[in-house]
């Protein structure tokens, strides 16, 4: 390669100089220049084909949803995708297995990791975007009228309750899960628990389609 390939430099009959792009500069000025606006194509074709999820939501009385999340929106939603699935929010509650202050501990935790993605969305975005706000809307709410109600209405009675049992019957041979029957009220407190947690694991489906588009 030759400084002709590079620029080229003559002198005018006026004993001016002009100075010219060699032919390998005009080729990879048109090859960036090509790759820039393929760039601006990708961008604006993802950005357009960003995802309108509609759901009704019965958790909480959350309604009727409708959403085009972002980029950020859909790693948010799908953070807290992963925090629903693997907690005991949203698997089916074992009578025979599951020992419900256990699931109130997991419910906790929860809480604690949702307020925590919540807040961490900027508040610069949540001015700018009806979506964003629209997703934060959807976790606060299944968190408070969601879950706390059952929370609020069971979780203290009972920890005191098993916690007293548990004490009586500490050298007994009966499982946490036989002590936990014996609640005066276990039908009713199970009862409200299954449909809050039949309701959280359709509200999971819903985070999903956020985070992972309707696929």
């Amino acid at each position: 390669m030759t400084w002709k390939d590079l620029l080229e430099v003559k002198i005018t009959d006026q004993y001016g100089v002009l100075v010219g792009l060699g032919p390998i500069v005009v080729i990879a000025a048109i090859v960036v220049a090509v790759g820039v606006l393929f760039w601006h194509i990708y961008r604006w074709q993802k950005f357009c084909n960003l995802t309108v999820i509609e759901a009704e939501i019965s958790l909480g009385s959350i309604g009727k949803v409708k959403i085009k999340p972002s980029n950020e929106d859909g790693r948010v939603a799908h953070k807290a995708w992963v925090e629903l699935i693997t907690r005991k929010a949203a698997i089916p509650f074992d009578e025979q297995h599951d020992v419900i202050v256990e699931v109130y501990d997991s419910w906790y935790a929860l809480f604690k990791e949702i307020r925590y993605l919540t807040k961490e969305i900027p508040a610069e975005t949540l001015r700018s975007s009806k979506d964003t706000k629209e997703l934060v809307r959807i976790l606060v709410k299944a968190l408070n009228s969601g879950l706390r109600p059952h929370l609020t209405q069971w979780q203290a009675k009972f920890r005191r309750w098993y916690k007293t049992e548990i004490e009586k019957d500490e050298n007994s041979s009966k499982s946490p899960q036989e002590i936990q029957m014996l609640y005066p009220r276990y039908a009713e407190l199970v009862a409200d628990l299954k449909q809050v947690n039949t309701q959280v694991m359709e509200y999971a489906k819903v985070i999903q389609r956020i985070a992972h588009g309707n696929e």
